[in-house]
């Protein structure tokens, strides 16, 4: 099948929009953070990681509905390994980047964890309904102990009266820079997607790269802006906490909606190299340098070759 021009010019649409979608969403994030009195980190990790996870939550439920959740399964498992090993791959060739293990440790270690208890469940050819519930109880937990950190620091937090902070504007462009951010993002899985096809690439394999990709941007534009304007914590929690609601929150909500077929040759490709590239996000000296960077690069190409061999 020929390639069509549509799809090309999808895929080149989808830049600009999500160079200023990025911009507007840092910023909300930044006014957000200040206006709750919480660490750019925790905001980053979870209102900015569940915002920017939502075209993965969208496109693993449709797929679910729709009776083909391989695809979803594959968009979350491929989407976690694009998230730190291509994003952080690349922020990190910008310099090193200072990361504190005591603020992720919690995090760290549950993103480790939660691939391991995926895979657990999936010995048995499927993640039926029951396991989709258990993901969802975690998650559940989780957020709970969130917030619970959240109070603690909000209480303990004197306001800085230096600040002006303006929660009606900080919201609506976080809302806005996620509008342009998802509409970038399906221009380029509807581009990419439509040449893949064209290509015969089987539809596991699509998920798990092409529209993991796509529904990633918007991880990887907050991130390289992050980097860019010197918010490095913004973009370290924003791609920890999307990896955690990809696992738990979109993995078990698709498995709620219908049981997921697992053969464990294709997903355990993407459980192994997700769990390789979360072990590659320990500091080193209180730091990831560039030739980590290079590693998690390394990591995210042996993962889209050996996917696309199977």
């Amino acid at each position: 099948m020929p390639l069509a021009t549509a799809d090309i010019l999808m895929l080149i649409a989808a830049i600009p929009l999500a160079a200023v979608g990025g911009e507007a969403f840092l910023k909300g994030i930044l006014g957000l953070s200040a206006w709750l009195r919480l660490p750019k980190m925790l905001v980053a990790v979870t209102l900015a990681a569940f915002a920017t996870s939502s075209p993965e939550l969208t496109v693993s439920s449709l797929a679910a509905l729709a009776g083909t959740p391989e695809i979803g399964l594959g968009d979350a498992l491929g989407s976690n390994v694009v998230n730190v090993g291509l994003i952080l791959g690349l922020a990190l060739l910008f310099g090193a980047l200072p990361v504190h293990f005591p603020e992720i440790k919690r995090d760290f270690i549950l993103a480790l964890s939660i691939p391991i208890l995926t895979l657990l469940l999936a010995l048995d050819g499927s993640l039926s309904r029951t396991d989709g519930l258990v993901l969802l109880g975690v998650f559940a937990i989780w957020i709970a102990l969130t917030i619970r950190q959240a109070l603690i620091i909000r209480h303990t937090t004197l306001s800085d009266p230096s600040i002006t902070a303006h929660p009606l504007k900080a919201g609506l462009l976080m809302l806005l820079g996620l509008v342009f951010l998802i509409v970038s993002g399906r221009l380029f899985v509807s581009g990419a997607s439509g040449i893949a096809i064209a290509l015969g690439i089987p539809d596991y394999v699509i998920g798990a790269t092409v529209v993991a990709m796509g529904t990633s941007l918007p991880e990887l534009v907050t991130t390289l802006i992050a980097r860019l304007r010197g918010h490095d914590d913004v973009g370290i929690g924003t791609l920890l906490g999307s990896n955690l609601f990809n696992g738990m929150a979109i993995v078990g909500v698709a498995a709620s909606i219908h049981p997921i077929h697992t053969p464990l040759n294709e997903i355990g490709v993407a459980i192994a190299f997700g769990v390789l590239t979360v072990l590659l996000l320990l500091p080193y000296k209180k730091h990831l340098s560039r030739r980590r960077g290079l590693m998690l690069m390394a990591d995210y190409a042996a993962f889209i070759t050996v996917t696309l061999a199977i």
